[in-house]
């Protein structure tokens, strides 16, 4: 059956903010305001990806360092070619080889040609290579292995097939610059410079807690009643993806005790991130206990799913503090409010500057309702149409501890606080939890 279309008249009105939450931009202007960039270590480059550039990378060699040749071919002079063809070749005498690493060990002579390959330096007193394709080298090589002379078939062009010294890096050129996240092509350019470790900003440790008398561990076998602790496995496969480094400290017991010990053995940490235990009607062991131990707040944050949040700066007896992040209980609440909150907190960490998700507007499958004035992040599928335009479907059931619809999703399609609903048919800005490439 169809779904009814609403006009702009008769759908649900524009929702107007309650005061005592806090928006999306609020809540993570100030937990962003709890952290800095972390201290700098040496690492193999090889492990680098992703990483912080914590000084300029300053080339102290030219690179290529000589003059090589960008083809198997002849080193020649270009004007002893002069009026070669096919039908009319230039033989030039064969003095000498220069292979790919080893040095050339004479000057070339005018009217002379030396056999040469692909990255091996030019002979001095040459000024081009001639393709081996332009000369009659098949038909020498059927009855000789090292033939004598060669017939050129091409009017070569000085600097023809030669890569100049200094052509990719030259000496002293910041090649590099502090700050720079190291993709691959970034470590390639370390790795030319002759670098095995690279200084960079150091990866972030997240101790993860999940807190709960109802949990039960992956691989435990299963219990009338119990859950599985699904949340610090999706945290900790999040906290990997933004580059850092996570801790999975086990589950805390509802329990003074139990939660306390967790505690103490997280603080070895640059970020602590609990799950559970945040929400009004939640056990208020977890709420006295991280208020006992620092600073904490519990805020209402005016989005759907992962409204309740909790933040704040946790203390050791040594006066050691660490900032902490309480996530809802709820998997996918705590996984969209990791998106949100602790991502923006590693790449702050981490030296990376503050960028929002990569976004496309997508015409909408299915409406977003908005019935309480919070910003809602619906699970959806991003794919394209026939014309090549976006489309999103909703991934099912939106419940916040339904996380199979996050796992079926690769964006979450955004309805903003004061609009009541995104109908079908209509656009809604999705933000991109992956970029497949079925998408683009």
């Amino acid at each position: 059956m169809a779904k009814k279309s609403h006009s702009h008249h008769d759908r649900p009105h524009r929702h107007h903010y309650d005061a005592e939450m806090l928006s999306v931009e609020e809540a993570r202007q100030r937990i962003l305001s709890y952290f800095d960039v972390l201290s700098v270590e040496h690492v193999p480059l090889v492990e680098a990806l992703g990483q912080v550039l914590a000084e300029d990378m300053v080339a102290s060699f030219n690179i290529p360092p000589m003059a090589n040749s960008a083809m198997d071919g002849y080193a020649v002079l270009a004007a002893d070619t002069n009026g070669a063809s096919k039908a009319t070749p230039v033989e030039l005498p064969v003095t000498g080889v220069v292979a790919a690493g080893a040095l050339p060990d004479h000057e070339l002579a005018p009217g002379t040609a030396v056999r040469i390959m692909t990255g091996a330096p030019v002979p001095p007193g040459a000024d081009s290579v001639v393709p081996f394709e332009d000369t009659d080298e098949l038909e020498r090589q059927k009855s000789s292995d090292s033939p004598s002379s060669i017939g050129i078939h091409l009017e070569a062009q000085p600097l023809d097939n030669i890569r100049e010294a200094g052509e990719d890096v030259e000496l002293g050129e910041t090649v590099l610059t502090k700050g720079q996240s190291l993709r691959p092509g970034e470590i390639g350019v370390i790795a030319s410079l002759g670098r095995s470790t690279v200084p960079v900003v150091r990866r972030p440790v997240v101790a993860i807690v999940s807190t709960g008398d109802e949990l039960l561990e992956p691989g435990e076998a299963h219990q009338p009643g119990k859950i599985y602790n699904s949340n610090a496995f999706s945290i900790a496969a999040m906290v990997s993806r933004c580059g850092g480094v996570p801790k999975i400290m086990g589950i805390a017991r509802d329990t003074v005790e139990s939660l306390e010990a967790a505690l103490e053995e997280a603080m070895n940490s640059d970020l602590v991130v609990t799950s559970a235990g945040v929400s009004k009607g939640d056990y208020d062991v977890v709420k006295d206990v991280l208020s006992s131990r620092g600073e904490i707040a519990l805020w209402s944050v005016r989005m759907r799913p992962a409204k309740p949040l909790a933040f704040g700066v946790l203390e050791d007896e040594d006066g050691s503090k660490v900032p902490h992040l309480g996530l809802p209980g709820n998997p996918v609440s705590a996984m969209v409010a990791f998106e949100q909150f602790g991502r923006s907190a590693l790449r702050l960490m981490m030296g990376k500057p503050e960028t929002a998700k990569p976004t496309v507007d997508a015409v909408m499958d299915d409406p977003i309702m908005n019935h309480d004035g919070r910003r809602v992040y619906a699970r959806v599928q991003v794919y394209k149409d026939e014309q090549g335009g976006y489309r999103a479907r909703s991934t099912g059931n939106q419940s916040s501890g339904v996380l199979s619809s996050m796992a079926l999703a690769n964006g979450l399609a955004i309805c903003p606080d004061d609009i009541g609903m995104i109908d079908v048919g209509e656009t809604a800005r999705v933000e991109l939890l992956d970029w497949a490439d079925d998408i683009f």
